[in-house]
């Protein structure tokens, strides 16, 4: 089965979509067999991964975007659907994605009203939380990926409680700045709270489960943190790599991680217990004008060129962008090793 990451920070603008897009189009380059889910209803990988055309298609009604796979349970007129994922455009490797679709927002508010139901073990309502983590599943399963990653939305609502709850672990880009700061106490706490809840509605469902039904998935709510990625800092030659004014907050951004999410989920069992407590999985840097053409394009950076718009030494420096991602892909490698 598939191990499924999330990519998560109640706090937006940090690059969390162009870092999860370049790596999947790694980890496809490298041989493995990849599924990105977009869950934030901005649908921005969407955009970068498929032509206006193939957008059109995935929101008709008989469209594979997450929402038209979940409508039935938002209509409440059935189950979901199972439609496959569409083929990522430009990629050297299998890489496939279930398209994002605006009204996502709507299947939000159906898993708000039914989420004290499903805490005590209502059946259609515990298969409405679920309904994306079935999806996945099914998804997964149809195009024999490796590895499913997922891009969320930035904020704390019943949308991403359903799909992180679905993940077996999760990452957090981050920038160095205060707002990324604060935001992590409010992501330590959220995600212990839901993690309660979570047990909730599996203890409420497998007390009563004579009556139900047995072969129903329902997440696990506990999904395990891998660590951070620092974005969008300014780059300078020196040790840290970042600029005067950046690593004022880039050093009190790895305190506040530790504090507000590692030793908050240590006791939930619920973080990979990395060797010297170090949890940056990378660094990425701020790339600049080479992200517009590289979203422009519909290509990770460093796969664009002189086709695309580049001229002169931006040709160079974007074929060398794949470096800064190296370190996380080669984290999600291990991750992916059945013995991890």
């Amino acid at each position: 089965m598939a191990k499924i990451i999330s990519i998560f920070n109640n706090k937006g603008g940090v690059g969390k979509t162009t870092y999860m897009y370049h790596v999947a189009h790694l980890l496809a380059e490298r041989g493995k067999k990849i599924l990105t889910v977009d869950c934030d209803s901005q649908c921005n990988l969407t955009a970068y991964s498929l032509s206006d055309a193939e957008i059109r298609r995935a929101w008709t009604p008989d469209g594979n975007s997450i929402f038209r796979n979940v409508e039935p349970v938002y209509q409440t007129i059935g189950d979901i659907r199972k439609r496959a994922p569409s083929k990522v455009i430009h990629a050297k490797g299998d890489l496939y994605i279930v398209p994002g679709d605006l009204r996502l927002s709507n299947f939000e508010d159906r898993l708000g009203d039914t989420w004290n139901s499903a805490k005590g073990g209502s059946e259609p309502d515990i298969r409405a939380q679920s309904a994306i983590h079935r999806y996945i599943q099914w998804a997964a399963e149809k195009i024999d990926a490796n590895l499913v990653l997922i891009d969320l939305g930035p904020n704390l609502g019943a949308l991403n409680r359903a799909v992180l709850a679905s993940s077996d672990y999760f990452i957090t880009p981050v920038a160095p700045d205060l707002f990324s700061i604060q935001g992590t106490e409010n992501l330590g706490n959220k995600l212990v709270s839901w993690r309660s809840e979570w047990d909730q509605v599996n203890k409420s469902w497998n007390d009563n489960i004579s009556s139900k039904d047995m072969d129903l998935s329902i997440p696990s709510g506990a999904p395990t943190y891998l660590g951070y990625v620092i974005q969008q800092h300014n780059i300078r030659s020196n040790p840290t790599g970042m600029t005067a004014g950046w690593q004022i907050y880039g050093n009190q951004l790895v305190p506040a991680i530790m504090t507000n999410i590692v030793d908050k989920l240590i006791p939930l069992n619920q973080v990979i217990e990395w060797e010297d407590r170090d949890y940056k999985l990378g660094q990425i840097p701020n790339l600049h004008s080479l992200v517009p053409y590289s979203m422009d394009a519909r290509k990770p950076i460093f796969y664009c060129n002189g086709s695309d718009g580049l001229k002169g030494a931006h040709i160079t420096k974007a074929k060398n962008t794949s470096k800064h991602f190296t370190d996380i892909v080669d984290v999600l490698e291990r991750v992916l090793d059945p013995d991890f």
